[in-house]
C-alpha cells in the first residue's frame, strides 16, 4: 500500500490520545479522615477511525486503523494514573506517553517517514458523594494538557516539515463506582470537555470490572471510547478511538 506520510502522521496521533482519567478502582466508601492514594497502570487497545485536513485547502482525509494496525508502528507508550482522597476530597492525575514512527514510499516510489512523539497530563479534583450503601459518585473537574510533537521528512523531494501542538482542554467528568461483592466492583466513568477552548469538544465513556487480588492490588478489566473534534486555523481533525482497556492498581 503506498506510503501517505501526512496521513499516517495524523493517524498516528489520534492513536496516541490515550489519556484516561480516574479508571482505578476504589472501594466505594466516602467521608474516612485518613489520606489514601493508588496508582494505576494500564493500557489500551483502540482502533481509530475519522477524517483529517492537515492545512487548509488540502483535501480531507479518512482513515479506518485496527489496533494491530496501530501497534505495528509503535516505539513505546507508557500510561500511568494516581489518585489521592481524603475524605469527601478527591485529587488525580493521569500521565499519557506514545512515541511512534513508520517508514515507506510515496509514488512514484519515493523513500519516506514519519515519527511522532505525543503527551498528555491531566489533573483534577472534586467531591465524593455517598449514593447508596455500595456506590460512590465522584463529580470532578480539571484540565488536560496536550503536547505533540512529529515530522515527516520525503528526502529525494526536498520535503521536511515538524507540525506540532500546545493545547489545554477543561474537563468535567462524572465516576461511578459500585461494589458488587468483597472482591467484585464496577466502575463507570464519562466526561465531557473542550468547549472550544482547546478541542472544540472531546468526550468519552469507560466501563471496567475490577477484581481485588489482595488489600493493595487490584485487577481491571472493560471497555473504553473516546471523541475528539479539534480546529486549529484552516485544519482540523475529527475522529474517535474505541477498544479493549486493562489496568494492574496498587494502593497504600
Amino acid at each position: 500500500m503506498p506510503f501517505n506520510p501526512r496521513h499516517r502522521l495524523r493517524t498516528l496521533a489520534a492513536a496516541a490520545l490515550l489519556s484516561i482519567a480516574a479508571l482505578a478502582p476504589v472501594t466505594a466508601q466516602a467521608g474516612s479522615s485518613e489520606w489514601s492514594g493508588q496508582v494505576t497502570l494500564y493500557g489500551w487497545g483502540a482502533g481509530v477511525t475519522g477524517d483529517f485536513r492537515p492545512f487548509p485547502g488540502a483535501p480531507r482525509l479518512s482513515f479506518d486503523r485496527s489496533f494491530s494496525d496501530v501497534l505495528k508502528d509503535s516505539d513505546g507508550a507508557f500510561f500511568m494514573t494516581a489518585l489521592a482522597r481524603r475524605g469527601d476530597l478527591v485529587f488525580f492525575g493521569d500521565l499519557t506517553y506514545s512515541a511512534s514512527s513508520r517508514g515507506g514510499r510515496v509514488p512514484p516510489g519515493i523513500p519516506a517517514s514519519g515519527k511522532l512523539e505525543m503527551r498528555s497530563v491531566t489533573l483534577a479534583a472534586g467531591k465524593r458523594f455517598q449514593a447508596g450503601p455500595n456506590t460512590t459518585l465522584d463529580l470532578l473537574g480539571g484540565a488536560r494538557f496536550w503536547s505533540i510533537d512529529g515530522s515527516v521528512a520525503v528526502p529525494l523531494a526536498g520535503i521536511s516539515f515538524a507540525p506540532e501542538a500546545r493545547f489545554t482542554d477543561p474537563v468535567v467528568a462524572l465516576r461511578a463506582n459500585t461494589q458488587l461483592s468483597p472482591r467484585w466492583s464496577l466502575l463507570a466513568y464519562v466526561d465531557g470537555g473542550g468547549f472550544g477552548v482547546g478541542s472544540d469538544v472531546t468526550w468519552q465513556v469507560a466501563v471496567t470490572a475490577n477484581y481485588k487480588v489482595s488489600e493493595h492490588f487490584y485487577l481491571s478489566g472493560g471497555w473504553r471510547h473516546l471523541y475528539i473534534d479539534y480546529t486549529d486555523g484552516g485544519a482540523d481533525f475529527e475522529g474517535s478511538m474505541t477498544g479493549p482497556i486493562v489496568g494492574a492498581t496498587f494502593r497504600f
